[in-house]
């Protein structure tokens, strides 16, 4: 079984500090709201990322990383309204530099979030992923948030690296909360348990009979829907690659807490970086060079 341990550390009580201040979305009812929705087909456009895999070229409990980059990811698709080409932001840095989770052996993705958002983070082109982090023996330096490589020169630090940047983040909860944060602002990043059995899914709508909700992996729900026999559904992304489930998504019954899908979701609203061009000013030492 493909476990995902989340960081042992004690969190609940600076989450709920963290977590505060976050702006509130007027809540539509579920009534209101389309029984079908996906980021991946809205009018013939998809607005998601691609898929990833966090288990190559090592194993690394990285689940959170990808949840959080792949879900801001989404929303800054769909903030330049799916504007070739798409911006990929890196887990790679997050396991390296975010101090407060633990690298390839889980995290929090409010503390993700928070950390991108007093620090910024760069994207794929220059930090791609290397199955490795800070708790193992990738640091974070000057190299690991954009590093460049020429002839004769060799490797460095590249100077004025593209930074992107989070102006708000914060939790929901419940079916009608996360389907509200998903509909109006783009993918959020949950938390949820995984069994042998979702483990071993190949496709349909997955429905979980052990009972278990204790969170050890995380996704990113990127919309929902209903089948012709009324059975509500999560659509979810997992990191798992694209020959898993159903080219790397799964379904999940909705409105039950199944695998405790409701009940820890996290979201971040991307700062505009883009259209002017934001580089990191950062001088670099004369080592980094």
């Amino acid at each position: 079984m493909k476990i995902h341990l989340l960081y042992a550390i004690a969190i609940v009580f600076s989450v709920q500090v963290l977590l505060c201040q976050a702006a509130e979305l007027e809540q539509m009812p579920i009534k209101d709201m389309p029984k079908n929705f996906w980021w991946g087909n809205v009018d013939g456009v998809n607005y998601l990322t691609l898929q990833k895999n966090q288990h190559i070229p090592f194993y690394c409990g990285s689940c959170w990383s990808f949840a959080v980059t792949s879900s801001l990811s989404d929303r800054i698709k769909i903030m330049r309204k799916a504007k070739w080409p798409d911006i990929l932001l890196a887990p790679q840095v997050l396991l390296s530099c975010n101090m407060e989770n633990g690298g390839c052996h889980g995290g929090n993705p409010v503390l993700a979030y928070k950390w991108i958002k007093e620090n910024n983070i760069t994207d794929e082109t220059c930090s791609p992923y290397q199955a490795n982090g800070h708790d193992m023996n990738v640091q974070c330096n000057s190299m690991i948030k954009c590093k460049n490589c020429q002839p004769g020169k060799g490797c460095f630090a590249q100077p004025r690296a593209k930074i992107y940047g989070v102006e708000d983040y914060g939790q929901v909860i419940t079916e009608e909360g996360i389907m509200n944060e998903v509909l109006q602002r783009g993918p959020v990043s949950c938390e949820i348990a995984i069994t042998q059995e979702l483990d071993d899914y190949t496709g349909g709508i997955f429905k979980d009979e052990t009972g278990r909700i204790a969170p050890d992996h995380d996704i990113s729900i990127t919309g929902w829907g209903e089948d012709e026999a009324g059975t509500k559904y999560w659509i979810i992304r997992n990191s798992w690659g694209s020959y898993w489930g159903e080219g790397g998504d799964f379904r999940l019954i909705r409105g039950i807490n199944n695998l405790g899908i409701e009940q820890n979701c996290s979201w971040g609203v991307p700062k505009d970086t883009w259209t002017n061009d934001v580089r990191n000013e950062t001088k670099l030492g004369p080592d980094e060079q």
